[in-house]
């Protein structure tokens, strides 16, 4: 009995990753990317994941979580007329190609390389959630050309694979710098977290097929039962999260954030 109630332990904490994950998401408009991954680092170890194969599982789980979750999420603004089909067309191509070369650079980093670029990724975005930043001001006059949306969109998802992210948040800076509502913003970043999401997990599928030290029942660098653990608490949380943002103070909130992924990043870099 106590065995089986140890081997239960790490999918119950995957479950409860999810619901953290689908909370924040809908509380915050982010993906789930930076609850997620810090949540697997802990929880793959239990499993069974080699040491030098925790971050980099940790990172293609998450990518294949935000498939779903982004789809979902895209359909929703959708419906609410919210979503620039335009820019995910003209974009879409090369963030998706970005999230693939993220895919192939993070094979060259040690599971410890990889966990301190998230740290240091995710202290720059503690910036966006504590400093004041107005998001409804226009920084330019119109929509980057051609060669400098070559050059956004590929860094993105380049940055965003090697995070686990779904790029929501540079998204919603990006589009709202050259005038772009919010909420068209937010409704377009969420579209974006698949172009990202279903390449990069395929790169990550590719990169770690036949390595040894994965856990169970994984498929390259993604675990598939991490992956439906969190999909399924995530999409009930989601609406959970929604309705809090509504109730609470945006500003607190994103103080709140701020500070939790200083912790985050803080804990990755040591």
């Amino acid at each position: 009995m106590n065995d089986t109630l140890t081997a239960l332990i790490p999918y119950v904490a995957l479950l409860l990753a999810g619901c953290g994950a689908g909370f924040a998401g809908g509380l915050f408009g982010i993906g789930g990317g930076f609850v997620v991954v810090p949540a697997l680092t802990l929880i793959l170890p239990l499993m069974g994941t080699e040491p030098d194969q925790v971050m980099h599982v940790a990172v293609g789980t998450s990518l294949a979580t935000i498939i779903f979750t982004s789809i979902r999420s895209v359909r929703s603004h959708a419906a609410r007329g919210s979503v620039d089909f335009g820019f995910l067309r003209g974009w879409g191509i090369w963030i998706a190609a970005g999230s693939v070369l993220g895919a192939f650079i993070a094979d060259y980093f040690t599971s410890r390389g990889l966990a301190v670029t998230f740290g240091i990724g995710v202290l720059l975005f503690a910036v966006y959630f504590l400093a004041p930043i107005n998001t409804e001001k226009q920084l330019l006059k119109g929509e980057p050309g051609t060669a400098a949306r070559l050059s956004i969109a590929t860094s993105l998802g380049t940055f965003s694979s090697l995070l686990g992210i779904g790029g929501g948040t540079i998204t919603t800076l990006l589009m709202t710098s050259y005038g772009t509502s919010i909420h068209r913003a937010i409704g377009t970043a969420s579209g974006v977290g698949a172009f990202i999401a279903v390449p990069a997990t395929i790169g990550f599928i590719y990169t770690g097929w036949g390595e040894a030290g994965m856990p169970a029942l994984s498929i390259g660098h993604v675990s598939l039962p991490a992956t439906a653990a969190i999909v399924v608490t995530a999409m009930i949380f989601a609406p959970l999260g929604v309705a809090a943002a509504h109730k609470l103070s945006p500003a607190l909130l994103k103080r709140i954030f701020g500070l939790y992924l200083i912790f985050v990043g803080v804990t990755m870099l040591t």
